[in-house]
């Protein structure tokens, strides 16, 4: 770049000019746009997998179409009853093309491929659900605009069978997914930036689950390597360096500020300038630990984004439904399994001398005490012997556990690894001492619950929880308080929903239960 620079003579001299020639780096400060070029991401684990989303719900819309043509009566009645038998090439065209086709513009339009919401959450299955409610608008519009007399059996069968296809082959993706992040495939780069302490409690947080695919490779330091000096830290450290500069060299493909890295006015602004254009995320990971997004809000106020944490939805609508489901479900339940109880009662009873049921007092809702229904799984002296094992206890919380417990009876080892010991609490939950999900009820001798603890009091407490398809017995006492306190905090119907099929799987695989 060229500029004259002039100076006045005051003694009447001839003016000199000047040239300077000055070299100015390329504007970091954002790059150029074009409408037309898709912006570049460093991270690429999620093209080939949103391809795959992409001809699995083109597959699923067209076994959709054909299962509704095979198996409704006349699904072409407004094409050969009213017009000609030439008009069927038209309709099959529209069924396994048209339709599959609006199946996809639909699933893009709600951003049922953006990366953002691949892998992980229930924002996925969401965006799907509102898909489906396009489709079936678009579809009605036009069934309204062209007055053609399709059967609507064969438009529910069609359009139904396409939802339910496409949610279960992308819970089968994620699920395959989930196996290549255990090996360390399909995952981010993850440089975390902020003070040991607030990166350290991220680091936990995001490397507890494997299928996020957060991989952390290393952790940039803001107060300076002092602060790590003799400290052995789960991955390496850095100060003193260019954030933008170091991620590229750790080849990392997203940034994450922890805590309040970011807390000086315009700072957080600058690194997301310098971040145009890299490829590279930026993600904020304020220290609102364990709140889940539907009680966060951002609502910018004359442009600096305010973030609101709204209370737990513990009361309302919601929850009266979910009492009902509850009392309904074990009513059902027993009436079902009264079989399997007759069963189990006799193989108890064949076992060991000794009652069928075993009721022990427990802590509830608000801290009432109930008397929680179990199978007897011990011999008549366990709580006698109890005293003789506490060395050999294995749990570092309020309860005993002992992977191999002598006074476990051979039926109670059986009815323990199936679960089946808990089926009789459907009493307490008919009852609306318990739930169906919850936390687990703790022993009432353990007396008063101090700190964070006594905040499970706040819901009954449940058959099976989010502590049970998380470990169960296999975590330790300070994780099982931190997920029961997450339930808590973030309840909704849909969690209690995807709890309960996860038991199922955690129930057959046997894992934990001891």
């Amino acid at each position: 770049m060229t500029t004259s620079l002039q100076r006045p003579n005051p003694m009447g001299r001839r003016l000199i000019e000047t040239r300077v020639t000055v070299n100015v780096e390329p504007v970091t400060n954002g790059v150029p746009r074009s409408a037309w070029l898709r912006r570049s991401t460093a991270a690429t684990w999620h093209r080939p997998y949103a391809t795959l989303l992409f001809a699995l719900d083109f597959l699923a819309a067209v076994v959709s179409s054909a299962t509704a043509i095979v198996f409704t009566p006349s699904p072409t009645a407004g094409f050969t009853d009213k017009v000609t038998q030439e008009l069927d090439p038209i309709f099959f065209a529209i069924a396994y093309w048209l339709l599959p086709l609006t199946w996809l513009l639909a699933l893009w339009a709600n951003g049922a491929y953006d990366r953002r919401y691949l892998g992980i959450g229930t924002d996925e299955f969401k965006r799907v659900v509102r898909a489906f409610v396009s489709v079936v608008s678009v579809v009605s519009v036009l069934a309204l605009m062209v007055k053609t007399d399709l059967s609507r059996l064969a438009v529910f069968t069609a359009l139904t069978v396409a939802l339910l296809l496409i949610s279960l082959l992308r819970y089968l993706a994620r699920r395959t997914l989930y196996v290549l992040r255990k090996n360390g495939k399909a995952v981010q780069r993850v440089l975390l930036v902020g003070s040991y302490p607030e990166a350290l409690e991220v680091h936990r947080v995001v490397t507890r689950t494997a299928q996020a695919g957060l991989v952390p490779v290393g952790i940039f330091l803001t107060e300076g390597a002092a602060s790590v000096r003799g400290i052995n830290t789960p991955v390496p450290t850095f100060a003193n360096r260019d954030v933008v500069t170091l991620a590229a060299d750790l080849d990392a493909d997203t940034i994450a500020v922890c805590g309040n890295a970011g807390a000086e006015p315009g700072e957080l602004r600058r690194l997301a300038w310098q971040l145009e254009g890299t490829g590279r995320d930026l993600v904020v990971a304020p220290q609102l630990t364990d709140i889940a997004g539907p009680r966060v809000h951002i609502r910018p106020v004359e442009g600096l984004p305010l973030l609101y944490v709204e209370e737990p939805t513990l009361a309302g609508v919601s929850w009266l439904v979910k009492t009902l489901l509850d009392r309904a479900a074990a009513l059902i339940g027993l009436a079902l399994l009264t079989p399997v109880f007759i069963a189990v009662a006799i193989s108890i009873r064949v076992t060991s001398p000794g009652p069928v049921f075993f009721r022990q007092p427990r802590v509830g809702m608000e801290g009432k005490t109930f008397r929680c229904w179990k199978f007897r799984t011990m011999y008549m002296d366990a709580e006698e012997r109890q005293a003789a094992l506490m060395m050999q206890n294995e749990s570092d919380g309020l309860l005993f556990k002992i992977k191999d417990d002598p006074r476990v009876t051979s039926a109670g080892r059986f009815l323990r690894r199936t679960s089946l010991d808990e089926l009789p609490q459907l009493i307490n939950v008919l009852k609306g001492e318990m739930s169906l999900v919850g936390p687990r009820p703790l022993p009432a001798e353990n007396g008063d619950f101090l700190g964070d603890v006594r905040r499970r009091l706040l819901v009954r407490p449940g058959i099976t929880g989010l502590w049970q398809v998380s470990g169960r017995s296999d975590l330790s006492w300070d994780d099982a308080v931190r997920l029961d306190l997450y339930y808590v905090d973030n309840w909704s119907l849909t969690a209690d929903l995807q709890i309960l099929m996860r038991t199922v799987a955690v129930v057959l695989r046997r894992k934990g239960a001891y």
